[in-house]
């Protein structure tokens, strides 16, 4: 477990370049098992075990997207636990398997809408109430130390490792634990000189409900996984004060983004990461040529997400085609014009 944490930053040179500022990637990536979710399921588990709540020969069961099970797993067995992971069957194949490989039990369940007793959330949840001798249900969106993960760890990293100048956060939310937990840190620490902003994919309500109070999604289906969410869980609701904005950003963007990074600078980034840079690379332009030191996550790598985000085929089904997207350039006109409006 001496694996997690402790992720250097990158700067991503070209954008810092374009933008006059410097860009940084936290580079969650490097976690133990290759992800942001390793964090979360080091603090959810050694605070389960402290506490009582999870006992030797207990399983703990996840509903999760995929990164949270694989670093639940992952960990798990440092620590001699059985993790079950329950995850819906139209997330990336890439993360199936990686499940497997660190050790854990994998059940798919059927895609389905939140309000449905099948859900993943519902389904692992539902079996460590019917069978609590057997399963601990370790419930990311709402176990704080979810949240607490990144207060204690991930923020005071990047504040360290910036000598204390962090102007800008950027990140996406799920479970909101990586967002939450770092802007109350840095809000604590730096008050109003720094801007927190959360970037939320299509399809989400988070960013209607932070700018209007209201739960209410944006328009279109986003092909990201584990981020964007149309309910309000508790590691959201604890660190909503800390987060100064929010913004949607469509699919088309973080995929030229994506594909601009891999082609220019060898960085390959999971979908998450993508929409992250873009929401970086939107609050650098708004200060642009002001040296202002701007963060966001690399949340997992892009070979979990080669089947979908660096799928020409994939792509082309959701017409996010090359003769259809926007260029680097278009994209960086598009927010310019944004900020100039708001």
């Amino acid at each position: 477990m001496e694996q997690v944490g402790n992720t250097p930053l990158r700067l991503i040179s070209s954008l810092s370049s374009l933008t006059g500022n410097n860009i940084y990637l936290k580079c969650e990536n490097l976690n133990l098992s290759g992800s942001v979710k390793d964090r979360a399921a080091k603090q959810m588990l050694l605070d389960a075990l402290s506490t009582g709540k999870l006992k030797k020969g207990v399983k703990v069961v996840e509903g999760t997207a995929g990164n949270t099970g694989i670093g639940l797993a992952k960990v798990g067995k440092e620590l001699g636990i059985d993790v079950v992971v329950v995850m819906p069957n139209d997330q990336a194949e890439e993360k199936m398997r990686l499940v497997k490989e660190a050790g854990g039990e994998l059940m798919l369940v059927p895609a389905v809408p939140f309000s449905n007793e099948n859900h993943f959330f519902h389904t692992a949840a539902r079996l460590a109430k019917e069978k609590p001798e057997e399963y601990w249900h370790a419930n990311q969106f709402h176990n704080l130390s979810n949240m607490e993960a990144h207060y204690n760890n991930t923020a005071p990293e990047i504040f360290k490792q910036l000598n204390e100048k962090v102007d800008i956060f950027v990140s996406s939310a799920g479970t909101a634990g990586t967002i939450s937990g770092c802007s109350k840190y840095f809000k604590e620490k730096l008050k109003d000189k720094i801007i927190t902003a959360l970037v939320d994919p299509q399809g989400s309500g988070l960013s209607n409900y932070i700018n209007k109070n209201e739960l209410v999604a944006s328009e279109g289906k986003s092909i990201t996984e584990g981020i964007g969410i149309m309910r309000l869980v508790p590691n959201f609701v604890e660190g909503r004060k800390y987060i100064d904005e929010a913004f949607t950003i469509p699919d088309s963007h973080l995929v030229v983004v994506a594909h601009w990074l891999k082609e220019n600078e060898g960085i390959c980034l999971g979908s998450s990461a993508a929409l992250n840079v873009c929401g970086a690379l939107k609050k650098s332009l708004e200060f642009k040529g002001q040296g202002k030191n701007i963060v966001t996550v690399w949340c997992d790598g892009g070979e979990r997400s080669a089947s979908k985000l660096y799928n020409p085929a994939f792509l082309a089904e959701r017409s996010l085609t090359p003769n259809t997207l926007p260029s680097i350039q278009d994209i960086i006109k598009v927010y310019q014009e944004s900020n100039h409006q708001s």
